[in-house]
């Protein structure tokens, strides 16, 4: 009887303190693809967001947390496919985390939304471009910046900066972001009173470009538009190998994979991105002495740790971990200083942001300018 009553009351001490820990904590989910199609590389935007996400947390909780509440982080993986994110959102849900963090992929975003809206919980993607990600529904936000936007930017930058009357647009038939993006920038360039002189159409999967770079050739406009992903560092190296002039252009899909695919061979090219570690802000710079030595260290980390800041503070001035006080906090975020630029959140859930132009010379990638929406 006297070790039943001991082993009662050890149970239930157990049990209070794993309640008050629980209690005690602030769950958040990080919804990312840490296997399959969109983990492969070191350098992917999925580990390097996971890691801003992480080095985030680690500062809030560090710093005593929310609310008096240290936060918890609930990883979960995607499998890179909607049907995959869309499993781990209802994981989340079940889990009772206060908001979700993720994804990467647009497709992946989506398809969390759609279950993150309709249950309640906020969710913040910060690398997913498309538009219609935060269109989902009130509850959705996002800290990076939209295809709609990069390709307004792109086409002013061409216009106003480069002085570019004629452009050729290259678009990848297999990709909604390359359609999109290409769409956007040609509705742009027009309305400013530049002539597209010709559009290209290839496929995702090609590798060889040639007749289309004798298409783009022909053409003879001021710059190229190539509004795909890598696969453009395949068509400027070959463009280049055939000894043509050419001044091109990008969205944020010039990744790491578009240098090594070519890219770091261009003698003169300019892209969109979200953030540069030579930003001159006090924020970014304060940012990039403390990570870049750290592994996964990139723009992804840069806007994951933007999200999880961005929904730290919605939670503090809420005052609560009730997702529709988060929610609400979050759709009145104004000017919050984060390192990727202000952020305000419009009606729709985007951030009204700048962007920033990368130069590429003869290889190597440099900070150009910021510009302001």
């Amino acid at each position: 009887m006297q070790k039943a009553k001991w082993y009662f009351l050890g149970l239930m001490a157990m049990l209070f303190f794993s309640t008050a820990f629980a209690e005690d904590t602030i769950k958040i989910a990080a919804i990312y693809a840490l296997t399959g199609e969109a983990a492969k590389g070191e350098a992917n935007s999925n580990s390097t967001s996971l890691q801003g996400v992480r080095y985030a947390l680690e500062e809030v909780n560090k710093q005593g947390g929310i609310l008096g509440k240290q936060i918890k982080l609930l990883v979960l993986d995607n499998n890179s496919s909607p049907i995959g994110s869309a499993i781990a959102a209802e994981s989340a849900a079940k889990a009772g985390v206060s908001a979700i963090v993720g994804a990467t992929w647009s497709s992946h975003s989506i398809a969390i939304a759609r279950v993150a809206q309709p249950k309640g919980i906020p969710m913040i993607s910060n690398f997913s471009t498309n538009p219609e990600v935060t269109k989902i529904g009130n509850y959705i936000f996002r800290t990076c910046f939209t295809d709609d936007f990069q390709g307004k930017i792109m086409a002013r930058f061409a216009r106003k900066n480069l002085n570019a009357d004629t452009a050729v647009i290259f678009t990848d038939l297999t990709s909604n972001f390359s359609l999109m993006l290409a769409a956007i920038f040609r509705d742009n360039f027009e309305k400013s009173g530049g002539k597209i002189v010709t559009e290209v159409r290839y496929k995702h999967k090609q590798v060889i470009f040639e007749r289309e770079i004798r298409q783009a050739q022909k053409a003879n406009a001021d710059v190229w538009f190539l509004s795909g992903h890598s696969e453009s560092g395949y068509i400027v190296k070959q463009a280049q190998d055939a000894e043509i002039s050419l001044v091109p252009l990008g969205g944020d899909g010039w990744s790491e994979s578009f240098l090594a695919k070519g890219g770091s061979e261009l003698k003169r090219g300019y892209y969109c991105t979200h953030w540069s570690e030579f930003m001159d802000s006090e924020f970014s710079r304060l940012f990039v002495k403390k990570y870049k030595h750290l592994k996964n260290f990139g723009v992804g980390t840069a806007l994951g740790y933007d999200a999880v800041m961005v929904l730290a503070d919605a939670i503090r001035r809420a005052g609560s971990t009730d997702r529709d006080k988060i929610r609400d906090a979050l759709a009145n975020t104004r000017s919050f200083k984060g390192v990727t630029g202000t952020i305000t959140f419009d009606a729709i859930g985007n951030p009204v942001k700048s962007a920033v132009i990368m130069e590429i010379k003869n290889g190597k990638r440099h900070y150009l300018r910021t510009l302001e929406p």
